[in-house]
């Protein structure tokens, strides 16, 4: 059994080389310059290696991502672009870029502890409230970071946060691909995430803010203190509908010992409105973050804000529909066409009032006419997660 440390770590650490301004070097064959060895991960955008430079000996990881269309390529230039802008010592940070053969290699700081969604699912690693609460006051400070640069992460979950050693407990947040250059001045809608991490706005196809990515960091912690998943239903269309009206408790036995801090913490996340949730900065001043809290079991229900139901409007003038079920049946429309197109990232940026996909191009948007209990937290490495909102139609 591994006990996942618990002492407040102290000072940062900061990667194995200096921050750099990476270029993207195109013609370059990255296998040319570095070693490859053990594969250490692979999903539906690329394959992951372990790697040693040549000249130098060091150790790094190189992620292999083939351009199939157009819209990959400005994809991955965006993430090239929000990783020189992040340097932080709990960001992992970008060493090199390469273009080779309709082949992008991102060379980044190599991290070996694993995913932080190992030390909630792997029953090898013994994992204490305590030790919660030290993830994520790391995961609040690069938020915070990340958003004083004008930047929303998008796709925060335990997936995207891997831990520096096995036993310890520092982080480092990984996964850029979806971020976006934030300005409150300017309306940005996504229609992407990973389905049981977004929040409501991108349901609902609102706009979202730095607020959206403090809903994920409830989300997160509600995952990690209890190994349960707070909207997550029989499919994800039951999730999308527990999200939308803001459905989710702390019933579950898992709750008897977790402190009430811990729960105040994850519904001052979790509230529907996004003005209203906490801000990465307050978070860190949250108690539950920046002390030890108190722990004791509790069996009593937390008092959990009470949202009411956000419907789509529909045509349809059948009236004896309950609120929950037109939810669904609109969502069951959404999911059906999110799976035509998994492969699409697109975004609503500033206030254009167009949808711009990832080859550049102007999409013409058609906008929709306008729960369950949660199930235990689970992954399946071949099932695509992403959500892909497909309100839209190409020109």
């Amino acid at each position: 059994m591994i006990h996942v440390d618990e002492t407040d770590p102290v000072g940062d650490v900061p990667p194995p080389f200096p921050y750099r301004e990476v270029q993207i070097e195109r013609g370059v064959d990255a296998k040319q310059l570095y070693e490859l060895s053990t594969e250490i991960g692979r999903g539906k955008f690329g394959v992951v290696h372990v790697c040693k430079e040549k000249s130098t000996g060091t150790r790094l990881a190189a992620k292999f991502i083939q351009i199939v269309k157009k819209g990959d390529r400005r994809n991955i230039e965006r993430e090239v672009h929000m990783m020189n802008v992040l340097r932080h010592p709990k960001i992992a940070q970008l060493y090199g870029a390469y273009e080779f053969d309709r082949t992008f290699c991102m060379v980044m700081e190599l991290v070996e502890g694993g995913e932080l969604f190992d030390r909630v699912l792997d029953e090898k690693f013994i994992l204490t409230e305590k030790a919660c609460s030290i993830f994520m006051r790391q995961i609040c400070d690069a938020i915070g970071y990340i958003h004083s640069n004008n930047i929303v992460h998008l796709d925060l979950k335990p997936e995207n946060i891997l831990c520096l050693t096995e036993s310890g407990n520092r982080i480092k947040i990984i996964d850029f691909g979806l971020a976006r250059e934030y300005d409150p001045d300017n309306k940005l809608q996504v229609l992407f995430g990973t389905p049981e991490f977004v929040a409501p706005e991108v349901v609902n196809f609102e706009a979202i803010s730095f607020a959206t990515d403090m809903w994920s960091v409830g989300v997160i912690a509600y995952v990690l203190v209890s190994g349960l998943s707070p909207f997550a239903g029989e499919d994800d269309i039951q999730t999308m509908a527990n999200i939308t009206i803001g459905r989710y408790d702390f019933l579950d036995e898992a709750f008897d010992t977790v402190s009430e801090e811990a729960i105040d913490f994850i519904n001052r996340c979790l509230v529907k409105e996004q003005k209203e949730r906490i801000t990465a900065e307050q978070a860190l001043k949250h108690k539950w973050i920046k002390r030890k809290p108190q722990y004791y079991p509790t069996n009593r229900r937390p008092s959990i804000t009470t949202f009411k139901p956000v419907l789509l409007e529909t045509n349809d003038n059948n009236n004896n529909k309950s609120d929950a079920e037109i939810d669904k049946e609109n969502l069951k429309e959404l999911v059906s066409k999110w799976n035509e197109n998994p492969n699409n990232r697109y975004a609503f940026e500033q206030a254009t009032e167009n949808v711009i996909s990832p080859s550049g191009e102007t999409v013409q948007i058609r906008r929709p006419d306008a729960g369950s209990r949660r199930g235990s937290l689970a992954r399946d490495r071949d099932i695509p997660r992403d959500l892909h909102l497909p309100v839209l139609v190409e020109n």
